[in-house]
């Protein structure tokens, strides 16, 4: 099948024969159980095998990444997991982690128990200041070549180029959001050349409550990082701005948590707090042409059912000229 008709039609050929034959074809022995787990972007399935563990295996959405950039992502969890870093990276089957079966790509990796982690609490959140630093530390030793950054253009102007392009919006709210959008992404600019050249380095890139399981006990106590599909080169704010939330005396009492733990391991340029609310308004703009992009994709329109309302741009217009606001005002300090 051509490659643009597999993006438009992505998983149609993943079924469950088609997937048990997909594992069964690098050599593992599942038992036939199969758990769907909670992924959008990919599909992802905890398999049960007929002798240990159950695996996790992931299968990539057509015309997202090229082989090669998930092979660039692959070998970054990795190394850092060679590094004794608590990272869920694939297995390597045969000497390769990535897999075809026709026109399916999948990974398999181990399967990693856990909670979400209480980000509430000082010591989690300087733990995970940690953890962040040390992957950071090794992130920025080489960068990607094949996955892009995290930046105003691939955040802010392309996906709004793309929701403009669709007509995705209501006529009546179209000019108001687009209007709204020109705003903040010059906001964004502003940040940025208040910030200065801040250093690029590999990312997590979207290291979100959801992808930290917290381990209780045992050898791997503590926090562990899953799910590297949106790692990009990147300032290292990227990293550490979704475990702020509250109000802005809260973040800053979060942000010194985190940066007590980050910087035992790597150098935070404080320049960077420049970039908190950007990076928070680039990753509101993206998340709405996200959504735009994957709504032929079958299982959007039943898990996101408010998209594309009147009520939904409406609130994005207002979000986005809270942020405005925001931008506006002095950076972020750790208190």
């Amino acid at each position: 099948m051509p490659a643009d008709a597999l993006a438009a039609t992505p998983f149609s050929t993943l079924t469950p024969d088609s997937l048990l034959d997909a594992v069964e074809g690098i050599g593992l022995r599942p038992d036939g159980r199969l758990l769907a787990l909670n992924s959008y972007e990919n599909r992802v399935y905890q398999v049960y095998m007929e002798e240990g563990a159950p695996r996790v295996v992931k299968f990539y959405r057509a015309g997202r990444w090229s082989d090669a950039a998930i092979l660039e992502e692959h070998a970054f969890s990795t190394e850092l997991a060679a590094a004794e870093l608590p990272v869920v990276a694939p297995l390597s089957i045969d000497g390769w982690t990535l897999h075809h079966h026709g026109d399916l790509r999948f990974a398999v990796f181990p399967r990693q128990g856990g909670r979400a982690p209480e980000f509430d609490r000082s010591e989690t959140r300087e733990w995970m200041g940690r953890f962040i630093g040390r992957i950071h530390a090794i992130g920025e030793t080489r960068a990607f070549s094949e996955r892009g950054e995290i930046n105003l253009h691939s955040f802010g102007e392309e996906p709004r180029d793309y929701l403009h392009h669709g007509r995705f919006l209501p006529p009546d709210l179209a000019a108001v959001y687009f209007g709204v959008v020109a705003q903040a992404l010059d906001g964004v600019r502003r940040c940025y050349d208040r910030a200065g050249d801040v250093a690029r380095l590999r990312l997590h890139g979207d290291c979100h409550v959801g992808n930290v399981l917290w381990v209780e006990e045992g050898k791997g106590h503590g926090p562990w990082f899953v799910d590297f599909d949106d790692s990009r080169m990147g300032p290292a704010a990227q990293d550490l701005w979704m475990l702020l939330s509250g109000p802005r005396e809260e973040q800053s009492r979060q942000l010194a948590d985190v940066l007590a733990g980050y910087e035992d391991f790597h150098d935070f340029d404080t320049r960077e707090l420049h970039l908190v609310e950007a990076l928070r308004t680039l990753r509101l703009i993206h998340y709405a042409g996200w959504l735009a992009r994957r709504w032929d994709d079958p299982a959007f329109p039943s898990a996101f059912p408010w998209f594309n309302t009147t009520r939904y741009w409406e609130e994005r217009i207002l979000e986005l000229r809270e942020q405005i606001a925001l931008m506006q005002e002095p950076p972020l300090w750790a208190a």
